[in-house]
């Protein structure tokens, strides 16, 4: 065997076993929440503390990884739904689902990620990473369909950052208070989502106005 072969056998081996420990790292996040302590990452992967260190650089590297890992599980939600050919509304209403339904799953990571006092920096990297691959997907949609239907499209970027801007922030509010279901929170942020895209569109008419009456009242009250 060769020492290149040998070279790139070690490599293989440290990347999977920091992929091991990133997981433990995930799992001890879990189970301890976001202010979990190096400790409890390495008593999660059942080595200890130096060991751990060995594969990363230091505390920042590993909440990184950890980080990116954990949005790579809310991009799994979000990305197949954004791929998926849907009218307007209905386009609207899957993704904000699949991000609430992918914070919901994992609160303790979303906050390790967003809210961990300790590395407001780094967290804050990994999320402007995500919102920027989503805002990116969400500009190109709201451009092509703009502009096949002759609308100007100069704001779709914009409208983009916006958009994500809003339902991280719902969605953060929401994790916390929880005073109303995923679904409800769902159709209030598609609703008023798609009363300016509907406005920029034009001719929603009557399809646009029913949609607004998402929720039900009680028999009799006035809308």
């Amino acid at each position: 065997m060769t020492d290149s072969v040998k070279s790139d056998e070690r490599r293989a081996r440290r990347e999977e076993r920091r992929a091991e420990m990133v997981q433990a790292a995930m799992n001890a996040v879990r189970r301890h929440g976001p202010g979990v302590s190096v400790a409890d990452i390495a008593a999660e992967a059942g080595i200890t503390k130096p060991v751990l260190y060995r594969h990363f650089d230091d505390r920042a590297d590993l909440h990184r990884a950890v980080g990116y890992a954990a949005a790579e599980l809310l991009m799994g939600r979000i990305a197949p739904e954004l791929a998926q050919e849907r009218d307007n509304l209905e386009h609207i209403r899957a993704v904000v689902d699949a991000f609430l339904a992918g914070i919901e799953e994992e609160p303790q990571l979303w906050r390790f990620v967003v809210h961990n006092p300790g590395e407001r920096s780094t967290g804050a990297e990994i999320v402007d990473d995500v919102r920027s691959a989503i805002v990116q997907v969400l500009a190109t949609l709201i451009g092509d369909r703009l502009r096949a239907l002759k609308v100007d499209s100069g704001g779709a970027e914009a409208w983009a950052l916006g958009l994500v801007g809003m339902v991280q922030s719902a969605g953060d509010w929401w994790l916390e208070r929880r005073t109303m279901s995923r679904a409800a929170l769902t159709d209030y942020l598609t609703t008023l989502i798609w009363g300016g895209v509907s406005g920029v569109l034009g001719g929603a008419g009557e399809a646009a106005a029913a949609t607004l009456r998402l929720l039900p009242t009680a028999a009799g009250e006035d809308k």
